[in-house]
């Protein structure tokens, strides 16, 4: 419909042209001595315009003749543009397609200085390093270097440590993420392959910061991150068993938090008993009970000292217990600690009347043993033989 609108406006155009040429009657002298020429004003227009486009399209031709190496050499580079992107789709659609001899084919494609390169140099170290290809995933890691000027450094790192990581490779690992961290920062990726690595190298003191940093910014949840981090500190604090004040400088340096959790606590009350501070694990212990009471804890509280070594303040311990008591009067196993608190201080009437409170609410080896061995000490020997019998029985 449009063209048949012009060419009706072309026509009319034509013969309005016409018409007013019938009515021109002008002439154009044209002299160049001994010549003389004499044409019609429409004619001398009619050639001056053909003239004019005849020149034009010449000027063309000429411009296009000499720009037709350079438009050659833009056409091939679009070529090998498209084709390098088409490689780079492809490399890494048959990677995520688990077809990495395939992947790595397409990545080989590319000549290294053409567009998409190092992405494509990516690919196929990932396939490389997925064929468990040592010498082709080493060719592709040195080719991979060559663009980290453009911009894949990073890239580079964290892809880095993350194999070192896979094949155990933890020192290896940890340089390439430092190396990420001073240009980079740490993100959350960087912040998972380092707790990765550090609980590959057993540096639990890290691993525990860097559970608070995940669980902070939400790349952890609670329940996933409380495992991790108890473990974490659990093995911190048998590092540092045979340094009994560099272990309370990082119990006092844990949250609130770790020191309320019982497991935690035992631990330490445990580590510090076994270097000889029973004081301070009396404090860990009474500390943590305060916030939650465990049975565990309880008849820890009872064990501090070995035959010969100083306890502690057993004492004090005794009347902290016997508080306690008030409040839980039927409970077996503080009985049982009390028990052997007493026995330790040499009261020996209170340790027998604790013990055998604890063996009529809650029986157990424990009990029949610490009381067996009380009343060996107070000669009464039938009655120790039976409980060491009822201890064997159970």
């Amino acid at each position: 419909m449009r063209a048949l609108f012009w060419l009706l406006i072309l026509a009319a155009l034509a013969v309005g042209l016409a018409l007013a040429a019938r009515y021109n009657d002008g002439y154009v002298l044209l002299v160049l001595p001994p010549w003389r020429a004499e044409v019609s004003l429409n004619l001398f227009l009619l050639a001056a315009i053909a003239g004019f486009f005849v020149i034009y399209l010449l000027a063309r031709a000429v411009s296009h003749t000499l720009a037709l190496p350079s438009a050659v050499a833009a056409f091939r580079q679009r070529r090998q543009q498209e084709k390098a992107a088409l490689a780079l789709r492809d490399a890494w659609r048959l990677l995520q397609e688990g077809r990495y001899g395939h992947a790595m084919r397409c990545a080989e494609k590319v000549r290294p200085d053409q567009a998409g390169a190092g992405m494509l140099a990516l690919a196929g170290w990932r396939a490389a390093h997925a064929l468990r290809d040592p010498e082709r995933s080493a060719e592709w890691a040195k080719r991979m270097r060559r663009y980290d000027t453009d911009g894949l450094r990073a890239a580079r790192l964290m892809t880095e440590a993350e194999f070192a990581l896979e094949e155990r490779r933890f020192e290896d690992a940890r340089d390439a993420l430092h190396q990420f961290a001073l240009g980079e920062g740490r993100h959350i990726a960087a912040l998972r392959l380092s707790l990765r690595v550090e609980q590959g190298l057993g540096n639990w003191r890290e691993v525990a910061r860097l559970v608070r940093q995940l669980e902070k910014h939400q790349a952890l949840t609670a329940e996933q991150a409380a495992p991790i981090r108890s473990r974490a500190v659990r093995e911190a604090l048998r590092g540092l068993r045979e340094d009994p004040s560099g272990l309370m400088r990082y119990w006092r340096e844990l949250d609130d938090g770790d020191r309320a959790e019982p497991s935690l606590a035992l631990e330490t009350a445990r580590a510090l008993a076994a270097a000889g501070d029973c004081r301070e694990a009396q404090r860990v212990i009474e500390d943590a009970l305060e916030e939650r009471w465990d049975t565990a804890l309880i008849l820890a509280y009872g064990e501090c000292g070995r035959p010969g070594e100083v306890a502690g303040d057993i004492l004090g311990r005794i009347a902290q217990a016997e508080k306690w008591l008030e409040r839980m009067p039927r409970d077996g196993e503080l009985l049982l600690s009390l028990g052997r608190l007493c026995r330790q201080q040499q009261l020996w009437g209170k340790a027998r009347s604790y013990l055998e409170a604890s063996l009529a609410i809650a029986p157990s080896r424990t009990a029949h043993v610490e009381l067996a061995q009380l009343l060996d000490q107070l000669q009464e020997s039938a009655l120790a033989v039976r409980h060491y019998r009822a201890a064997a029985v159970l």
